[in-house]
């Protein structure tokens, strides 16, 4: 199945590195001018140098998806380049894992940080709430719009040492079913991906013996790649996805957790 988004403007939060810089470059390859908003401004800079030496239209804004002044900023000028917006793949996220409370010999020595708490829901919750509210109303002028968000299957099953991030995930999901009934009769479908493990950056730090245990609760018997979760984001937002509204894809290889 062959994709076109020729004459489509998208946005990627996050798309400086992982499977963000897989999603856009996905994007672009299928025709789509691309903004990745990130605050890695020098990662940034190096994707969009990499991607337009392909032959792709790339850009990079430094944008801080927390802070609303500086996500309308990158609005005006992704609008400013591009002269509209069809797609949003919120995809920017981070992690602070923590036990909720941490127990030795039956003292509490520790637990997760409010700091740290803030700071993942910030992220992965306001974040995705920030940049959808910024972006609609340029999708609303148009008639005809894509929002997919990171989710993920923990925010299903829970994680070990997870709080914070499952909360936001979780939430997403909420979200993105409100806002599918929302702006369906606007012409906008929103949607959710929401990945198993993914060999990234982030799971490169993962001890050996903590991955493998990861592997083998995957029936597919391995880590998932970026671009399978950049082909599940490009299929979301193109014409063959037009009747799917207020889903949620798993791309986790099959994973059932504690199996």
């Amino acid at each position: 199945m062959r994709i076109d988004l020729t004459q489509r403007s998208a946005v990627v939060t996050g798309g400086a590195n992982g499977i963000g810089l897989a999603t856009a470059r996905r994007l672009a390859t299928s025709g789509a001018r691309v903004a990745i908003w990130d605050r890695a401004v020098a990662t940034g800079a190096a994707a969009v140098d990499t991607l337009t030496a392909e032959g792709l239209e790339v850009m990079f804004i430094e944008t801080d998806v927390t802070d609303g002044v500086s996500v309308a900023a990158a609005v005006a000028e992704t609008v400013g380049r591009f002269g509209g917006l069809d797609i949003l793949i919120n995809n920017a996220g981070i992690v602070r894992d923590a036990q909720l409370v941490k127990v030795r010999d039956g003292v509490v020595v520790g637990g997760m940080s409010e700091a740290d708490f803030d700071a993942v829901v910030s992220v992965n919750l306001k974040g995705v709430y920030t940049c959808t509210q910024a972006v609609v109303p340029h999708m609303l002028a148009r008639g005809w719009g894509r929002v997919v968000n990171a989710s993920s299957v923990v925010a299903s099953n829970g994680n070990f040492g997870q709080t914070n991030y499952v909360a936001a995930k979780a939430g997403v999901v909420g979200m993105t079913r409100v806002w599918a009934r929302e702006l369906g009769r606007r012409g906008i479908t929103v949607n959710a991906v929401a990945p198993g493990f993914i060999a990234t950056d982030m799971t490169a730090a993962i001890p050996p013996g903590i991955l493998r245990n990861m592997q083998e609760h995957t029936p597919l018997a391995r880590l998932g790649a970026p671009d399978d979760v950049a082909n599940a984001y490009c299929f979301l937002v193109s014409e063959q996805a037009g009747f799917i509204n207020g889903a949620v894809l798993s791309v986790d290889g099959g994973l059932v957790i504690g199996t």
